[in-house]
């Protein structure tokens, strides 16, 4: 006689559905704006520092109705500090998107409905949108304080180079942000902006070795094309910048921006 064993039926597994992933999440948006705003570090430096630098020097300055190119010395300043403002809002913000990257925010992230890539372009937007601000704030002393240029297309096309080409500073934020540590990243991105302002032909004209130096710097090609619109590559010495030059300028320091961005992530996965 046999006896037959018998073997439980083996089951499928059931896997739970997977959360889909939301490109941008408006919520987060709302809350990391609402976020900046309660800050005031990025108030200060993104925001405050810019225009009061602009009416310190541009608007209350005796010489801010000289004539500057195709416009006044107001003008030539109000674009300064709005490169400035953009270049600062752009580093220091995202400085702290990769800050928190490094804190494990990517471990929270993955208990919610928010990508990856959402986060990256929510902080993104985020940053681009403290950039245009910072300009428009900028841009509002102007037009209050009697900056003017001899064209209305000039308003519009410097502030389309200060935004277009500002982003680049974003990659230098981030590449601070995943090499150093997060708790000074923020503070080193923007203090680095201040120094390459100062050095960079950017809060006052520079001449001689001080002016050849200032050529090499980070902002010094980023603020010569926005002042294209009025001063067609003129400098207040009276030299005259070729736009290869100053295009060459930006080129090589998007490149390095890179390089360090691929550092930072080197160095972030080295310390894992």
């Amino acid at each position: 006689m046999t006896t037959s064993t018998a073997t439980p039926t083996s089951r499928p597994l059931v896997r739970a559905p997977r959360t889909p992933r939301k490109g941008i999440s408006t919520t987060m948006l709302r809350i990391e704006a609402l976020r900046q705003l309660r800050n005031p570090y990025t108030l200060a430096f993104t925001l405050t520092m810019p225009v009061v630098m602009y009416l310190l020097f541009g608007a209350s300055a005796a010489y801010g109705g000289q004539s500057a190119g195709h416009g006044n010395v107001s003008f030539y300043v109000m674009i300064s500090m709005a490169a400035y403002g953009t270049a600062v809002a752009m580093s220091s913000l995202t400085s702290l998107a990769a800050s928190e990257s490094k804190q494990g925010w990517g471990r929270q992230l993955a208990m919610t409905p928010l990508g990856t890539v959402g986060y990256a372009v929510t902080k993104l937007i985020t940053a681009v949108s403290f950039a245009a601000l910072a300009l428009v704030a900028v841009f509002t002393a102007g037009i209050l304080t009697g900056a003017s240029a001899d064209d209305t297309w000039r308003w519009v096309a410097a502030a389309a180079i200060i935004l277009g080409i500002g982003l680049m500073y974003g990659l230098f934020g981030l590449g601070v942000g995943l090499f150093f540590n997060a708790d000074s990243a923020a503070a080193l991105a923007s203090i680095s902006m201040t120094f390459f302002a100062f050095f960079g032909n950017v809060f006052m004209p520079l001449d001689g070795v001080m002016l050849d130096i200032a050529r090499f710097t980070p902002l010094y090609g980023f603020v010569a094309l926005s002042r294209w619109p009025l001063t067609d590559g003129t400098l207040t010495t009276g030299q005259t910048d070729p736009v290869w030059a100053v295009l060459l300028n930006v080129i090589v320091w998007l490149a390095l921006f890179s390089v360090l961005v691929l550092a930072g992530v080197r160095r972030s996965k080295a310390r894992q």
